[in-house]
């Protein structure tokens, strides 16, 4: 899974965390974050399905948008 960086948060108060990787293989974006721990957020996002075991929910700041923009147009498929 060759993954490529497309960036960190600049202003984040923990060494640059939330970060944004782009899959060159599938085109999928990875995406650490801050997990989401507290009860009443976690009872709003579970209103539309449980979370499976093996996935987990995560924040980033609005800031973090024009990385997830450019993970989005570097990983456009040509056939879709």
């Amino acid at each position: 899974m060759p993954l490529h960086f497309i960036g960190k948060d600049p202003s984040s108060p923990n060494n640059g965390s939330p970060t944004v990787w782009l899959d060159d293989a599938d085109g999928s974006i990875v995406i650490q974050g801050w997990r989401i721990e507290d009860a009443a957020t976690l009872a709003e996002v579970t209103q539309n399905g449980p979370v499976p075991g093996h996935e987990t929910v995560i924040r980033v700041p609005h800031r973090m948008a024009p990385f997830l923009r450019k993970a989005c147009d570097d990983g456009r498929v040509s056939d879709v």
